[in-house]
């Protein structure tokens, strides 16, 4: 296994919270639809990373809540697309 460094397991939206008050690295969660629509829905989120690949599907697990809540403003801080046709998008939410 590949040395993480030091690891700290958070287990309530009030975790994060609280890790994102203090100084250090940037949070980064990889993958789990679940965990970024709670997030989301927490305001806790400050950036997407999102890579969109030229393929639509008629199903699957969202990405975004489904929740009854106010319009999220994003604003492209970053894009590329790649000679495949997946592009890389980098929004920072607008608050």
């Amino acid at each position: 296994m590949a040395d993480w460094g030091e690891t700290h397991i958070l287990r309530s939206l009030d975790d994060v919270a609280a890790l994102k008050q203090t100084d250090g690295a940037p949070i980064i969660v990889h993958g789990s639809a679940a965990l970024n629509r709670s997030l989301s829905d927490a305001d806790l989120i400050d950036r997407y990373h999102l890579l969109v690949f030229p393929l639509l599907l008629g199903a699957g697990k969202r990405l975004f809540s489904g929740s009854d809540k106010d319009t999220q403003h994003l604003k492209l801080v970053e894009h590329e697309a790649f000679p495949n046709g997946i592009q890389k998008n980098v929004f920072d939410v607008v608050r």
